[in-house]
This record gives C-alpha cells, sequence and structure tokens, in this order.
C-alpha cells in the first residue's frame, strides 16, 4: 500500500496510507526504528450516535500538500454524515513534534458535538513486547514508552487549555484483544489508566460545531528519548500554540524548495508542481546523519520479509546527483561523509547500510563455486566518487572535499584500478544494479568508468598528475574492453551482461535492458554515438508497455511483481525511473528545441501517472497504474529532478529566430563512435 503523504525533518518520518491512516513512524533517524512496524494508527469520528473510521469506504478522502512544503491538506467528506474535516499534518521543521490541525464543518444545519477518536497501534523498537502505556492526569494526556523511546499524545481545542476529552489503554494483539480502537466504536473509552506488555492506546477530542459552522481542534505527538524532552515539547506547544509550529514549517520548506532559482516559465504547470514537490519528497526520506534511504514504504516487508530502508550507495549517489544539481550541498556534504564513515580498508562499499551506519542486510554470499566473492556491486563505490566529483564542481568546496581525498576517493579509485580482469581490462563479475545476477555488466562499467575519471579529475586537481594519468589509462582500458567484448554483432547494440564460461569464451545476456544507459550516462560513450543511438532505440521499442498506461520496464520479462505474462506487449511493469532515462537520453543528445519534445512528453508521462499528492512510486500497475511495489522511491523522484534540471540546461542551449520563431540549431562539434 503506497505512502500517499510522508512528513518529516530527517530524523522524525510519519507516512500515510490512502485511507489516511498513519502507517510509519520512524524515530531517530529516518528508516530506523520504524515504532508502528507498518501497523496502522486509525482516526475515527462519532457524531449523531454514529461512529466512523475515516478509512471506511463511505468517506471520500483527497490526500495532498497545501502548498510547495511539508505540510498537508488532506479532506475527508461523509455526504450520509453531512460532515466535512480538513486536516493539515505536519512534523516541525526543528523538533521531533508532530502535529495535526482538524477543522470539522457541519453541513446540517443544527448545532451537533463531533468527537474525534485517534488510536495508536505503537510497536516501540519495532516490536510489541514489553511496551508501556498510561494515562497522566496532571497534564491530561496518554504516554507510550519503552527504554528512551517516549511518546506523548495530547489533543486541544481552540480556545481552551490542552488535554484529551477521553482516553483507554489497553492489551492488544494477545489474549484475543484487538485493542482500544474497537473500545471507541461506542463513542466512550473506558478510561484505563496503565497496561503493559503488547499495548495500544485511543484518545478522543470533543468538539462543539455550530450549525453550518466550523471548530477547530489539534493533536500532537511529542517524540524523545525520554519524559523530560516529550513534556519540554509539550509545554512547547502549550506556550507557544500549535498553530506556530505548523506554520513555521510550512514557511521553513517554502524556503528551502526554492533554494535555487529556475526559469520554468515555459514547463507546464504539472511538471513545475512534481519538481518542487519531488525536492520536498526527497528531503523526507534522507536522515540527519546523512543516510539517503531508498523508500520507507514499510508494507514491502510482508513480500520478502525485509524493507527498503537502507542506505544503498548507488541510490544515495544519484539522488545526491539530484540535489547537488538544486543546489542543496548541505545535504549531500552529510551524505559522502556517511559514505567516507562506511568504506572498507580496502576500498569498496558493500551492498547496504543501515540509517545509522551499522551493515544491512543482503543476500549477496561471500562465497560462490569454491571461492571467495566480494558481495558488492561495484557500480555503488565507483558513483559515490561520480557524484562526489559533481558536488566540487558545482560548490568549489575544497576544505570538504580535502579530508575525503585519501580515505573515500583514492582508496576507491585504487580499488577499482585492482579489481580488474588481466585479459580483458574490464571489471571482474559483481552483481548488477538490480541486485539479481552476477557478471559483468554494461551499467557497472559505464559506472566504474565515470568513478575513475571523477578519482583523476580530483588527482589532477589536488596536483598529483601522475595518479591522474593512471586513473585515466585503466578508464581507457575499460573502454576498450566494451568496445570489444560487450558489443554484440547479434544483437546489433550493447548487451546489458557477459559472463566468461568455463572454456574462455564469452556469453552474451540477450535481454534487453533499462540500465544499458550507464554506458553514456556517465559519459563514457556520447549519447549520439552510432552504437548508443542503437542500443537506446532497442531499448525504446522492446521495453515500451503497450498498454493505456505506457511507460518502459526495466528489461525484458522482469518477474519483479509481475502481473502480466503478455511479455511482447508487457515486458514488465512500467517504472518511473526507467521512463525518465528515456527522456534524459532524448535530452542529452538534441540539437534544437523540437528535439527536446520526446522528452517533454515522457516528463508529462510522468506527471501524468503519480498521485495526486505528486508521490511516485517504484513501479506501477501496467493497466490500472496503481502504485506497486514501495512509494514514495527516493531514486524515482530524484531522476525526476534531474530529468527535469538537464532539460532546463538543455533549454538554454537553444533559442528561436525572433522574425520567423523557428528553432535555431545548436552548433556542436561532431563526435565519432571512438570518442
Amino acid at each position: 500500500m503506497p505512502r500517499d503523504i510522508p512528513v518529516g525533518n530527517g530524523s522524525l518520518l510519519v507516512n500515510f496510507d490512502h485511507r489516511y491512516q498513519l502507517r510509519d513512524l520512524y524515530w531517530p533517524h529516518v528508516g530506523e526504528e520504524n515504532h508502528t512496524a507498518g501497523h496502522p494508527s486509525r482516526f475515527g469520528v462519532w457524531v449523531d450516535g454514529r461512529f466512523t473510521w475515516v478509512s471506511d469506504d463511505a468517506w471520500e478522502r483527497t490526500l495532498d500538500y497545501a502548498g510547495d512544503n511539508l505540510v498537508t491538506e488532506v479532506t475527508l467528506y461523509h455526504p450520509q454524515l453531512a460532515l466535512r474535516v480538513t486536516c493539515h499534518d505536519a512534523v516541525d521543521f526543528h523538533e521531533n513534534l508532530y502535529l495535526r490541525r482538524i477543522d470539522v464543518r457541519d453541513e446540517t444545519g443544527r448545532d451537533r458535538e463531533v468527537r474525534l477518536f485517534f488510536s495508536h497501534d505503537l510497536h516501540i523498537h519495532g516490536r510489541e513486547v514489553g511496551d508501556t502505556a498510561y494515562y497522566e492526569p496532571e497534564r491530561r494526556a496518554v504516554f507510550h514508552y519503552k527504554g528512551r523511546r517516549w511518546f506523548m499524545i495530547n489533543t486541544k481545542k481552540q480556545g481552551q487549555a490542552e488535554g484529551v476529552d477521553q482516553w483507554a489503554v489497553g492489551i492488544k494483539e494477545a489474549r484475543g484483544k484487538e485493542g482500544t480502537w474497537r473500545d471507541a466504536e461506542d463513542g466512550v473509552l473506558s478510561g484505563n489508566s496503565v497496561v503493559q506488555g503488547s499495548v495500544d492506546s485511543t484518545v478522543a477530542l470533543h468538539l462543539d460545531v455550530p450549525a453550518g459552522g466550523r471548530a477547530t481542534g489539534w493533536y500532537w505527538i511529542a517524540v524523545g528519548d525520554m519524559f523530560e524532552e516529550v513534556t519540554r515539547l509539550n509545554r512547547t506547544v502549550r506556550e507557544k500554540g500549535p498553530q506556530t509550529f505548523l506554520k513555521r514549517t510550512g514557511d521553513y520548506w517554502g524556503l528551502w524548495v526554492t533554494k535555487k532559482e529556475h526559469n520554468m516559465a515555459d514547463l507546464p504547470p504539472g511538471i513545475c508542481h512534481l519538481f518542487r514537490r519531488s525536492l520536498t519528497i526527497l528531503r523526507t526520506q534522507i536522515d540527519n546523519d546523512g543516510a539517503i534511504i531508498a523508500a520507507n514504504d514499510f508494507d514491502i516487508a510482508h513480500y520478502g520479509h525485509d524493507t527498503y530502508s537502507y542506505m544503498w550507495p548507488r541510490d544515495g549517489a544519484l539522488v545526491s546527483a539530484a540535489l547537488i544539481e538544486s543546489g542543496y550541498s548541505e545535504v549531500t556534504r552529510r551524505f559522502f561523509d556517511f559514505c567516507h564513515r562506511v568504506i572498507t580498508e580496502e576500498g569498496y562499499l558493500l551492498h547496504k547500510y543501515n540509517p545509522d551506519g551499522s551493515l544491512g542486510s543482503s543476500w549477496h554470499g561471500w562465497y560462490q563455486d569454491g571461492h571467495k566473492r566480494l558481495p558488492i556491486q561495484e557500480d555503488e563505490t565507483a558513483l559515490v566518487l561520480w557524484a562526489l566529483w559533481r558536488h566540487f564542481d558545482e560548490f568549489g568546496d575544497i576544505e570538504f572535499v580535502k579530508p575525503h581525498y585519501r580515505g573515500l576517493v583514492i582508496r576507491a579509485a585504487d580499488w577499482m584500478c585492482r579489481y580488474r580482469d588481466d585479459e580483458t581490462g574490464l571489471p571482474l563479475p559483481s552483481w548488477d544494479l538490480w541486485e539479481e545476477r552476477l557478471g559483468v555488466h554494461a551499467w557497472t562499467v559505464g559506472a566504474t568508468w565515470g568513478g575513475l575519471q571523477a578519482a583523476a579529475n580530483f588527482a589532477e586537481a589536488f596536483g598529483e598528475t601522475d595518479l591522474a594519468a593512471r586513473y585515466r589509462g585503466v578508464a581507457d582500458e575499460i573502454k576498450a574492453g566494451v568496445r570489444e567484448y560487450l558489443m554484440s554483432s547479434e544483437l546489433g547494440c550493447f548487451a546489458r551482461t557477459i559472463n566468461r564460461n568455463v572454456d574462455g569464451t564469452w556469453s552474451y545476456d540477450k535481454t534487453v535492458d533499462a540500465s544499458l544507459i550507464g554506458l553514456w550516462y556517465f559519459g563514457m560513450f556520447a549519447p549520439d554515438d552510432p552504437e548508443i543511438v542503437a542500443t537506446m532505440e532497442t531499448m525504446r521499442e522492446r521495453l515500451w508497455v503497450r498498454t493505456d498506461v505506457g511507460g518502459v520496464a526495466r528489461y525484458e520479462n522482469d518477474t519483479y511483481h509481475q502481473v502480466s505474462k503478455d511479455v511482447a506487449g508487457v515486458p514488465g511493469n512500467p517504472w518511473f525511473i526507467c521512463t525518465l532515462w528515456l527522456a534524459q537520453w532524448y535530452i542529452a543528445r538534441a540539437r534544437s528545441l523540437d528535439d527536446l519534445e520526446p522528452a517533454m512528453d515522457l516528463l508529462e508521462w510522468v506527471a501524468d501517472h503519480d498521485l495526486r499528492s505528486g508521490v511516485m512510486a517504484e513501479q506501477v500497475h501496467p493497466y490500472t497504474n496503481e502504485p506497486l511495489s514501495v512509494s514514495p522511491l527516493t531514486w524515482s523522484h530524484a531522476t525526476l529532478v534531474l530529468a527535469v534540471e538537464e532539460y532546463l540546461d538543455g533549454r538554454t542551449d537553444f533559442s528561436r529566430c525572433p522574425e520567423c520563431g523557428q528553432p535555431v540549431p545548436v552548433v556542436r562539434a561532431e563526435v565519432s563512435s571512438d570518442a
């Protein structure tokens, strides 16, 4: 189930599903720990003697954001109850405080009492054992805690002191107990004061809504590592008023998203909106200690008993590239610091990492066919260097780069030089970027070439010209190996993967794969190189999804979340990333404004297939466009940002004749296939 509206501040992340149920509450790191374990915390309404959860089908729900910031705007309407509820949610940009403003409007024309119920199915530290929940009368609030994880829940009516009107704490998931959310369904809570073990709680806020009028209430959760911290936050809300936190958070993110000025006058409004929305959604998925998390939709745990809440160096590097282009050097610095902390002494980065820097779970083994095998994807090491050079080239941040030069750049580049086949000059086999197969992959060799060129640029900048020449020499050998070994005469284009057979010959993976863009995107080949053109045109022809949904699949007969066996018409589910890669190729090889039109068509496709809130999943259903796999996927939003930045840069290369209005072609040097 997608997470339609995430809100966060880099340490506290709160996710809601499409039924407006709070599903994830991560703290103290984005992606670690999830104190709900994906279980829903419900929001209910009692009026005129009738109770309903807003997740019920009778409610009409619209989940969006209030503007180009991280304050939501959720509208809920129940025709039979003649009740309209508008909510604005935010995580304070500075404090670990989640708040919701609730405006309830009557549409019957008579005075009404409306009771709002908020349930909390917490699994502190991600498990239900050993929690405590209790009501505290001095502050008229409910607390949940376990160890150094505290959650204080409170409410307030406009013009009155804070404090819940009803409460209940109780047992859940044990002895046949479902939880106190069931207690709420008659509109009256038990008032039980304390419980321990597997527990939940529900609190109520009563509003008197005038005939045809509106009443406003507030609800918040303060998060901290001790009682004193959460009560300090509660006291601050009381003293400043909850509206202060909502407004300042909206103002902060509105300022943040406009850090770099963009000339978007000629872009469709939907793309402009999605660009800014993608930037803010990206930030919700990034931990303040530097980990750029792939996704924080906990429902994927039901698919493989694991999540995407890890820092993959590849994803992080590509997300960093987008943030660099948009001017967010502070965020990317922390990512590169993180990579420097976790890189091995040998010079490579491993599969993935937890947000706190510890090693993440992995399905890459250290042993195969009787020999030790590094459980790596080499592109993850290479792309960190590629992105770090982009950072330095953009910001000239020499004092930041200096401590990373030896321990990160040179260490990784030297390892990449060693980790090669003596005969071919190509990198040794590693796992592909989709983490499904071992071999020598087009994407990986392109990324490795780009990483070595970045290292050479750094070496030249630091005056080590001999070292720079060595790195460029190795990069040349890799490129020559690609020409000799990865070009398939049978396919008429590059192969995505090759493997050496026992007899010394090579086998070619004939599957067309969108990741072939790695051969040109990181600079190894020009985008208009004839062999690249042949490769990309094959990709476009073979991977386009021939349904009303459209889009580009990951590769032919992609079985991950596969919904159709019609491989000819649906080679795989449409991926936002892969569709945007095709747009980026059109942008990179454009010679005029007209050449940019196919890229614009694909950008508009993306804007037409996201959720109303702007959230983009990893992939969508090829027939219904429903989000599949995790949502939001950080990489999807980063690729949209990069594609728009590249489109804007490409547009500045072209002009139109002031007299006839026709596009004037850009004059560029021809690039040979050997460039």
